[in-house]
């Protein structure tokens, strides 16, 4: 059985291997890192059933049951993990029915983790951003000051900062903007404040084209070198996390919006990298439109925005809950 990566739809000939086929015809269905992330959680289950000897479309419910089980407490794996790489499996076997590989999918009744709503991961304190901001800026890696503001003062992803280029640095209006391609290939002008404008021009010097992030190679960095860096900065700050990783800089930028006073939407639309034509309302002659249709949970990591709002409004409100509860709780409110 063959557990070579597919990552391009191709043609396939009439005798190919079904397995193969059926990976294709999955694979086929996304694009760009999607594809690369799909096929690595893919491949973790077909290696599973080559070591065990069994191929993966003669296996039926028990065998991916026992393959959760084998995530779960062979591994140790969390159960956001365990849970995403059940969905690629999932839909692997449900491209299958569709293709009419095999007449029913044996993971449509499997039992996966309950994942909690809440994100688990922590952003940094306010003195411990501060830290890694100092320690990036006195690096001699010239490219680490760019790293930290692209992520904990624009709140870009990890794939959207590394993939930025210089030829997408530009002006609107008067002000500095960078073209961030975001998830399924969505390109929104994020302007960038003077902080990370001049760290982006000390990581890029005299280039006038290529990625503004480099390792030490001179290539375009990717998350793996990142997170290397970030690492080695926190340390060279004295930041004792137990593992840090770039996404706590982006849960970073939400908290101090959110701490700093900004809606909780608006900081919705900020963290999804909306166009900013989604923004309610806008500087000019034009009416204010109705506001977004947005629900905290609709954005995939910062479902607990609502809980760390209402948790806020509380201790400033001393502890009502609403407008209906005011008059009982004036007191506490201060004289105003």
């Amino acid at each position: 059985m063959s557990t070579q990566p597919v990552l391009l739809p191709v043609l396939l000939a009439a005798d190919t291997d079904p397995l193969l086929r059926a990976v294709a015809a999955y694979l086929a269905r996304f694009k760009d890192a999607t594809r690369v992330h799909t096929e690595s959680d893919l491949r973790a289950f077909l290696v599973w059933c080559a070591e065990r000897r069994l191929s993966p479309l003669d296996a039926q419910r028990v065998h991916v049951e026992l393959y959760v089980r084998w995530m779960q407490e062979v591994r140790r794996f969390k159960p956001s993990t365990v849970s995403r790489r059940m969905s690629v499996v999932a839909g692997f076997f449900r491209t299958c029915v569709i293709d009419q590989v095999l007449p029913t999918s044996p993971a449509d009744y499997v039992r996966r983790p309950n994942v909690p709503p809440e994100s688990p991961t922590l952003g940094l304190s306010h003195l411990q951003f501060e830290a890694m901001l100092s320690a990036a800026r006195d690096s001699t890696n010239r490219f680490d000051f760019a790293l930290v503001a692209m992520l904990g003062l624009l709140g870009l992803r990890i794939f959207e900062a590394c993939g930025a280029n210089i030829e997408d640095l530009g002006e609107e209006h008067g002000h500095r903007v960078l073209k961030v391609r975001g998830k399924g290939g969505k390109v929104v002008l994020t302007p960038l404040p003077p902080a990370v404008a001049r760290s982006i021009e000390r990581a890029t010097g005299t280039r006038d084209d290529g990625p503004i992030l480099l390792n030490r190679r001179g290539a375009r960095m990717d998350r793996h070198a990142a997170t290397r860096r970030l690492r080695q900065l926190a340390e060279a700050a004295n930041v004792r996390l137990p593992r840090m990783h770039p996404h706590m800089l982006r849960h970073t930028f939400v908290t101090t919006m959110l701490d700093a006073g900004v809606d909780l939407r608006d900081v919705q639309i900020a963290a999804a990298r909306r166009p900013s034509h989604h923004h309610a309302l806008r500087q000019g002659t034009q009416q204010p439109g109705p506001p977004p249709q947005l629900h905290p949970r609709g954005l995939h990591g910062f479902g607990h925005l609502a809980l760390l709002r209402r948790r806020w409004s509380t201790s400033q409100t001393g502890g009502c809950e609403g407008p209906s509860e005011w008059p009982r709780c004036r007191p506490n409110l201060g004289d105003s």
